[in-house]
C-alpha cells in the first residue's frame, strides 16, 4: 500500500477511533497509540539514514511545541486534557504526507494555490472572528517569499487545515476563541493553522540539512 494512503487512513480513521472509542473494551485512544507507533517504528526500521534523522527531528520539534501550545500557552485543548501519545507520530505522518503531495504541485501553482486564504483571512479578521489570522497570513507570505520549499508550505496550508477541520469536527481537540496573552481571536480551527506546520517543516528541513552536511564533512577522509 502506498505510504500516502497509509498516512491518510491512519489520520482519518485514527481520529474517529480516538473520539468514538472511549467506552470500548480497549479504549480507542490506546488502539490509535499502538497503531501509530507500530507504523512509525516500521517506517523507521526500513528507512534510509536521512529519513530516520528527519523522523527523529520531527519528534524533537513537534513534541515540545505541542506541549507548549497546549499546556503553557493554552491555544487549544485535547478532549481528555493532555496530549495523546499518538500525536507526535501523527506529526511525522502529516509532514511526510505533505511533502509527498507537494511533489505533485507544479511550481507555478504554489502562489496561486494560497490566494484564497488572503480574502478569507481579511474577512474573518474584519468580522473579529480570527484576528490572529492576519499575523499567520503575513507569516505564510513570508515563508512563500523567502522559504526554500514553496510547494510544501502551500500544500501544508491546505492539508493541515483539512486535518484540523476533521479533528475539531469530531471533537478530538478544540481551539480557544481568545488567544491567550494577546487581544487576538481565533476560529476553531484557525483558518491558517497550517502556517504552524509550515514553520515546523522549515525548522525540520534546516536542521536535517545542517546535520547531514556536518556529518558528511566529518566522514571525509583525512589525507
Amino acid at each position: 500500500m502506498r505510504r500516502e494512503v497509509v498516512y491518510a487512513l491512519t489520520i482519518g480513521i485514527g481520529l474517529w477511533v480516538d473520539q468514538n472509542g472511549t467506552d470500548w473494551p480497549v479504549k480507542g485512544e490506546y488502539l490509535v497509540d499502538i497503531a501509530c507507533w507500530i507504523i512509525f517504528a516500521t517506517i523507521y526500521s526500513r528507512g534510509e539514514r536521512v529519513e530516520r534523522i528527519e523522523m527523529l527531528t520531527v519528534l524533537a520539534f513537534a513534541t515540545p511545541m505541542e506541549l507548549f501550545f497546549t499546556e503553557v500557552w493554552h491555544l487549544y485543548e485535547y478532549r481528555e486534557g493532555f496530549m495523546p501519545l499518538f500525536v507526535p507520530a501523527g506529526h511525522w505522518f502529516l509532514f511526510d504526507l505533505g511533502r509527498r503531495f507537494s511533489r505533485h504541485l507544479p511550481e507555478k501553482w504554489s502562489w496561486p494555490s494560497i490566494t484564497p486564504f488572503i480574502p478569507l483571512a481579511l474577512y474573518f479578521a474584519y468580522r473579529g472572528l480570527d484576528t490572529s489570522g492576519l499575523f499567520l497570513l503575513v507569516a505564510l507570505l513570508g515563508f512563500m517569499r523567502w522559504g526554500p520549499e514553496q510547494r510544501l508550505y502551500a500544500t501544508m496550508a491546505w492539508l493541515a487545515l483539512a486535518m484540523e477541520l476533521w479533528g475539531t469536527h469530531l471533537g478530538n481537540w478544540t481551539w480557544y476563541s481568545d488567544v491567550a496573552w494577546t487581544p487576538l481571536t481565533a476560529l476553531n480551527p484557525p483558518l491558517l493553522c497550517g502556517v504552524v506546520y509550515a514553520l515546523g517543516d522549515l525548522l525540520v528541513n534546516i536542521t536535517v540539512n545542517r546535520f547531514t552536511q556536518t556529518q558528511s564533512r566529518d566522514d571525509l577522509p583525512v589525507h
